[in-house]
């Protein structure tokens, strides 16, 4: 088992990742959405260690990440003004964009697809260590495949200690949850996967109310397989139910993550998450490691209302259960 160190992304920091990187080594990296774990957008061999790395199975693809607008002409082979609008809106940011791929972007980035999903992060040191590299970086979530998504470095140590060589501890991210997926190739956004950008919000800054997801939609990374599930089993319970007392978790309110308690018992775990659903957003994942690290074999989690941000939360959360 190699060592895997931590570096802050200053200068050192980013110079010995990008070297790390060209060298076909992997590295993780903050975005503002979770961590990512980097290789270089334009070596086969390294994007096929990244899906080694994490477990990842071979029909989920990665996701680019460019520093500008001008790095996206090499990675796709058009912009559609559909594109465009949501880039002048959205870049940089939590949105990822479906595109047709250019020829640099090899078919193990893509998972073989003719499409590539690509995203400018708004996190300064993600796109700090892409100027770096001088080239794209392709980039999941740096975390064991089907796991909760890692919101800190010490999350990432947990799960790919002695698989990579070195995490950037850029601190938590500020979003918690991963970017908003949008096929753009047409004239209407097509939402595939909800984020903190809310499809109301992509509607508006498309000009265009969302297309309805087709049997042809194209594939689009963390959407087709089990994700972010904790070792323990979760639960849903809707917020109605906790408020009327038919289950007792404790205090009552929006983004309470709990495990069973019966009237008359004392929980075994709480986690509070007081700030509405954009600090549920981003405590999500780490509250369920954290119960996780408790040793709670079976964890209650609250719902939230399905719209907004809500409906980017839940999603998380009926992945997690699925199964």
């Amino acid at each position: 088992m190699s060592r895997t160190r931590v570096l802050r992304p200053d200068e050192k920091g980013l110079a010995a990742a990008a070297s790390l990187l060209r060298s076909g080594a992997l590295v993780a990296f903050p975005t503002e959405t979770v961590y990512g774990l980097g290789a270089r957008a334009y070596d086969s061999a390294a994007a096929r260690r990244v899906y080694r790395a994490k477990g990842r199975p071979s029909d989920n693809p990665l996701i680019v990440h460019v520093s500008d607008e001008a790095m996206l002409a090499d990675v796709v082979r058009r912009v559609t003004p559909l594109a465009q609008r949501l880039i002048d809106a959205f870049w940089p940011g939590p949105l990822t964009l479906i595109l047709e791929r250019s020829s640099r972007v090899p078919s193990a980035v893509t998972a073989g697809s003719s499409t590539v999903a690509v995203r400018c992060p708004g996190h300064p040191a993600a796109r700090a260590l892409i100027r770096a590299l001088g080239e794209p970086i392709a980039a999941p979530s740096a975390n064991r495949s089907g796991r909760p998504s890692p919101t800190t470095a010490a999350h990432v140590l947990r799960d790919l200690r002695g698989k990579i060589p070195l995490i950037l501890d850029g601190g938590p991210c500020r979003k918690g949850l991963e970017s908003a997926i949008v096929d753009a190739r047409g004239r209407r956004p097509v939402l595939l996967r909800h984020g903190t950008i809310t499809g109301a919000q992509i509607a508006r800054a498309a000009a265009a109310p969302l297309s309805e997801v087709g049997l042809h939609a194209p594939a689009a990374p963390g959407t087709r397989h089990r994700h972010y599930a904790p070792s323990c089993k979760v639960i849903l319970v809707p917020a109605s139910l906790v408020r009327r007392g038919g289950l007792v978790l404790g205090a009552s309110g929006s983004g309470l993550v709990h495990r069973a308690t019966w009237p008359g018992k004392k929980p075994a775990f709480v986690q509070r998450v007081r700030g509405g659903v954009g600090a549920y957003a981003r405590e999500l994942f780490a509250a369920l490691r954290a119960a996780e690290n408790a040793g709670v074999k079976t964890l209650y989690v609250e719902t939230v209302n399905d719209d907004g941000v809500g409906r980017a939360i839940m999603d998380r959360l009926r992945r997690a259960c699925r199964g």
